[in-house]
């Protein structure tokens, strides 16, 4: 069962203000594809508190995929981006073009999300939009293909079932 932390970046949602209803759609949907999530925290929107969290959850932790949530769009304070090209040691940009790709196809504001996706050691680092709809939409596109990549990155050549969605 491969591993993964979830990282909503949220102001508002840090301070109880806001609840997050995007990291339990992550959370909903990576566990019913038969992921283990070890972690599922709300960081405020700056670049050194969510670079922080993603270090923890793949040199600590040791998960397997982190999924960002939020803070991907054109705000002054969307940093994910940033905070995750600052830890990731290879670019997978497939990833995130998948994303706009798929959201392309149901919005043209797609062509307006940041997100960002790359690999620190053997953890895969995502950024997922921030409302539920894109986050859901993003992961039925994303999810069963990300289970091969880290079957490869771990070198995992055990037959594994794919996840069932």
């Amino acid at each position: 069962m491969y591993k993964v932390g979830i990282i909503t970046a949220s102001d508002k949602g840090s301070k109880g203000e806001r609840e997050d209803l995007s990291g339990l759609v992550i959370k909903e949907m990576v566990t019913d594809a038969g992921y283990e999530v070890v972690s599922l925290k709300i960081v405020p929107d700056e670049r050194e508190a969510l670079s922080n969290e993603m270090i923890r959850l793949a040199d600590v932790e040791r998960v397997h995929l982190i999924l960002t949530t939020g803070g991907t769009g054109f705000s002054k304070r969307d940093v994910t981006p940033e905070a995750t090209k600052a830890v990731v040691e290879r670019a997978a940009p497939g990833i995130a073009e998948a994303i706009r790709y798929n959201s392309l196809q149901i919005t043209p504001k797609g062509m307006l999300s940041r997100g960002y996706a790359g690999i620190r050691g053997e953890t895969i680092i995502v950024n997922l939009p921030g409302s539920p709809k894109a986050v859901r939409e993003s992961l039925e596109y994303i999810l069963k293909p990300l289970y091969h990549g880290i079957q490869i990155l771990i070198g995992d050549d055990a037959e594994c079932a794919t996840p069932s969605t």
